[in-house]
């Protein structure tokens, strides 16, 4: 069993702040890339940022100089700060992580998502 479990989203005001994090438990051997992603309503899931094992980061153009992702690799988390969010960043933001179970199984794996809402 793996799990991803996210906290930190909520109600912000544009041009305000955010921190999320995602914690990867359970029959892990390791870990390779991790992510976030987000859905808004009535659209595809996108890519937001992700973070490879070796600390290579990429993210969304929308989101560049806005957002940054990091890694706690002793803890297994991600985290994605986000500043100067905008009404558009509203959207659930999941958690994705490639992994390798303690059997040897390739897994995607992903969180149950946090709401981010942006007033205007």
């Amino acid at each position: 069993q793996v799990q991803l479990v996210e906290s930190g989203g909520g109600l912000v005001q544009a041009g305000g702040s955010l921190r999320l994090s995602c914690a990867a438990s359970g029959n892990i051997f390791s870990i390779n890339d991790m992510g976030w992603y987000r859905q808004a309503p009535g659209k595809q899931r996108e890519l937001v940022a992700s973070i490879a094992s070796e600390g290579t980061t990429n993210y969304a153009e929308s989101v560049k100089g806005r957002f940054t992702i990091s890694r706690d690799y002793a803890r297994n988390t991600v985290y994605l700060q986000m500043n100067s969010l905008k009404p558009e960043d509203t959207a659930v933001y999941y958690c994705n992580a490639e992994l390798i179970t303690t059997t040897l199984y390739r897994r995607d794996a992903w969180g149950q998502g946090t709401q981010v809402t942006v007033s205007s």
